[in-house]
């Protein structure tokens, strides 16, 4: 194989691997979608990705903001998974479709399940959001090694990402809602990309082989000289 065939089925191949690393691997707790407009109901989506290697994520509990209350939220059911919405006293009324309460919710603990190294679970909620925000949702990831990884940290405009950041909501105004962006959409177009990256990479793979099996057989072909 000549120096300059050999670059190209080298370069094929490193082109492969990289795209193939290119696809998401969830590295923060995230919520999706990360705008929604004020005062709207909406379907929020934690995404909590097991970032270590040796241990089960068992134990997911998302502490709700005190600031900016939320009166009620609902589950989506998770098989293996029992999830436990506790509630208290909020400092200020809150006013629903139903009237005025005077609860919040405080945390949703999700349990019983586990997320496997490698992979990741999302869990979902349906809430009526409040008038303001931003809303921070401080959440705590514990493993079956008994290791709690916290995601509590603030993100502040300029400054670098703190490296274990609370998912944020952000509010925007409720003239804006046409332009929001579904929870469902966004997850399933998070799906889509990654299915390209490697579809992309299967490709780029398999066009270095065929590249190296021609070059090969070609090098067998010529013959040598006496």
């Amino acid at each position: 194989m000549t120096r300059t065939l050999r670059k190209i089925t080298v370069t094929f191949g490193a082109a492969a691997v990289l795209v193939a690393l290119a696809a998401p691997a969830g590295a923060h707790v995230e919520i999706d979608p990360s705008t929604a407009p004020a005062g709207s109901d909406a379907v929020l989506t934690f995404t909590v990705p097991n970032e270590v290697d040796t241990a089960n994520t068992v134990e997911v509990v998302v502490a709700f903001p005190a600031d900016h209350p939320i009166a009620d939220a609902s589950i989506e059911p998770i098989p293996g998974w029992t999830a436990k919405v506790d509630t208290t006293k909020s400092a200020t009324p809150i006013k629903t479709d139903s009237g005025t309460v005077s609860e919040r919710v405080a945390q949703i603990t999700w349990s019983g399940g586990k997320i496997a190294p490698g992979t990741f679970q999302r869990f979902s909620i349906s809430v009526g959001l409040p008038d303001a925000g931003p809303l921070e949702f401080k959440t705590l990831q514990t493993y079956s090694d008994g290791t709690t990884v916290r995601w509590i940290q603030d993100t502040v405009a300029g400054q670098a990402a703190p490296d274990h950041p609370a998912p944020v909501l952000t509010l925007t105004a409720a003239a804006d809602s046409a332009s929001a962006t579904p929870a469902h959409v966004a997850a399933k177009s998070d799906v889509d990309s990654a299915k390209t990256l490697a579809l992309v990479g299967v490709i780029l793979g398999a066009l270095a082989l065929i590249l190296a099996i021609v070059v090969a057989v070609t090098s067998r072909r010529r013959p040598s000289a006496s």
